[in-house]
Order: C-alpha cells, then sequence, then structure tokens
C-alpha cells in the first residue's frame, strides 16, 4: 500500500496551525479522526507519543514522521502537515521539521507499515520535492506534487 493510496486532501493539513510537537501530532491525529479512520483520538496520541518517547521521529534536512501501531485503527492511516516555520522534532541535524508525516497502523500490519515508513524515507531524499511541498498553499497542490502532476 503506497502513502497516497490513503492521503486525501482532509487528512492534509497546509499550513499547521501548531507550533510545537505535542500539537503538531494533536492536530494531524484530529484530521485523521475526523475523516473517520481511527476510533480513539486519545489512545492514537498515546500511541504515538509511546513511540516518540523511545527515539526522535524527527529525521534530518526538515522531515519528521511520528508513527505508531495501535489497535484504534483498522488499516493503516496517514496524515500531512506542513509548517513553513518548522517545529522542533528533535531531529538527528538539530533543524526543524517543515514536513511531518504521521503514519497510524493496526498492530498486526508491519508490513504495510514499514513499507510506508521506508516509501517517505526515499521520497524525502529528493530536496525539489521536499521544496515543493514546504511552498505548497492547499492540500489539493500537496497530492498534485505527491502524484507527480507538477
Amino acid at each position: 500500500m503506497s502513502l497516497l493510496d490513503v492521503l486525501t486532501e482532509e487528512v492534509i493539513a497546509v499550513p499547521l496551525s501548531s507550533c510545537d510537537k505535542n500539537g503538531a501530532i494533536r492536530e494531524l491525529i484530529a484530521l485523521v479522526r475526523k475523516s473517520g479512520k481511527i476510533s480513539n483520538e486519545d489512545e492514537v496520541y498515546d500511541a504515538v507519543m509511546m513511540r516518540e518517547d523511545k527515539s526522535s521521529t524527527g529525521l534530518e534536512k526538515g522531515i519528521a514522521v511520528p508513527h505508531a501501531k495501535t489497535a484504534a485503527v483498522n488499516k493503516i492511516a496517514a496524515a500531512i502537515g506542513i509548517s513553513r516555520d518548522g517545529i522542533d522534532f528533535g531531529s538527528l541535524d538539530g533543524k526543524p521539521s517543515k514536513l511531518i508525516f504521521l503514519i497510524l497502523a493496526p498492530p498486526a500490519q508491519s508490513g504495510p507499515h514499514v513499507a510506508m515508513l521506508s516509501e517517505i524515507a526515499r521520497m524525502t531524499q529528493h530536496p525539489g520535492l521536499c521544496n515543493e511541498l514546504v511552498e505548497a498553499k492547499s492540500a489539493a497542490k500537496v497530492l498534485s506534487i505527491l502524484n507527480g502532476e507538477d
């Protein structure tokens, strides 16, 4: 399953209104809840934060990928948040994260979960793509960029 298989405009925040890690994670979880893909927002938040406590999901080059496995979802779900100023996710390079990809999966779906994390890692190796996403003015534009339509 691809990231594009689970993304819709309703789970993309352009821009994120939150300016800290906890707020950004809550905001993205709320988008997934509103889309009808999770049953318990607090349970999902706790699972994501438990994962964050193990080690930061802030990568390098302005990317963060908070993720968790939780029984509060029955199939893999994702959301994207864009913060033009960036949010401190404790990234490996010390830089703020501007592209935040939230990935949620049921406990029994390790394969698709890992595959989606790998897809994001590959995709974000392209600085031009990341810059385009950060500059996007709408959720529709984000989807268009990810679909290679721009």
